[in-house]
Order: C-alpha cells, then structure tokens, then sequence
C-alpha cells in the first residue's frame, strides 16, 4: 500500500466510514482545483468521540485526540469524494473549537488535526487557523474547516 492509505496505515492509523450530514448539504465540493469539505466533527460510528467544551471538559489531550478523528473523517470524505490519490494535500485547515472566553489552548487542540494531515501529506504543509466559538453543532467541542487540493 502507497500514497496517503498507506503512510496513515505506517503511523497506526485507519479511514472510518465517512460520516453523514447532520443536515441538508454535501460533505464535499470540488471547484476551481479545490476540494471544499463540510465542517468536521469528531464522530466515531456516528457518535461524538467527545462532548463539552475544551477548558472545562474535555481536557486539552480528549480535545487533541478528538480533533485527529475529526481530521480522519476528513480524510474519508474525501476518500470516498474524489478517492485520496486525488488530493495533494490540505491547503487550509480551521478549527472552531468551543470554548469559554479565557481559553487559551487552541494551538494544542488545532495540533490533533495537523498531526494526522502531516502524516497522510507528508511533506506538504498547511496553513492553520484556530479560534473559539460559544457553540458548534450536535454540542461538539470542535469542527473543522479543511480545503484540499487537488491533481
């Protein structure tokens, strides 16, 4: 095995099946040479891996851990969108997390997502953003924003 399944299956990691929509949308539009993919949560078997807020609850290692499965169902849809010997890599990653006013753990929490981009796109590199948000859907901790390139 070569490519992206093959450096994830090297580092101990596994596509899930790709995650449902929560609501009336697609979990992946390409245009203009981009694959554009709908916010990501942290579910496992349709389940939130983790709920709350980070700074109260999840701690910051439940948070990281919950973006790199976030980042994983990112992966699966594109997956199963254009197939990943398609993409080049991820062009822009955002993270909403939610989180009260004083917290100031973005970077470590945004780090379980890149972690899991950097392995499968190696050596390429993306661009980050990381910020606070007062709710995100279903009472997720966090949701993630990804564009990818494309071949």
């Amino acid at each position: 095995m070569s490519g992206v399944l093959g450096r994830l299956a090297a580092a101990g990691l596994h596509l899930p099946e790709p995650p449902a929509p929560l609501g009336a949308y697609v979990p992946a539009r390409a245009a203009g040479g981009l694959l554009f993919l709908s916010g990501m949560l942290p579910l496992r078997d349709g389940v939130l891996m983790a709920a709350g807020r980070p700074g109260q609850a999840p701690d910051l290692e439940r948070a990281s851990d919950a973006a790199a499965q976030a980042a994983l169902n990112a992966l699966a849809v594109a997956h199963a969108h254009t197939g990943l010997d398609a993409v080049a890599d991820v062009v822009r990653l955002a993270v909403h997390i939610a989180c009260p006013p004083e917290f100031a753990g973005h970077a470590a929490i945004a780090d379980g997502a890149s972690r899991v981009f950097d392995v499968a796109f190696a050596p390429a590199r993306h661009s980050r953003l990381a910020f606070g948000a007062s709710s995100l859907p279903a009472g997720a901790p966090l949701e993630l924003e990804v564009v990818m390139a494309l071949r």
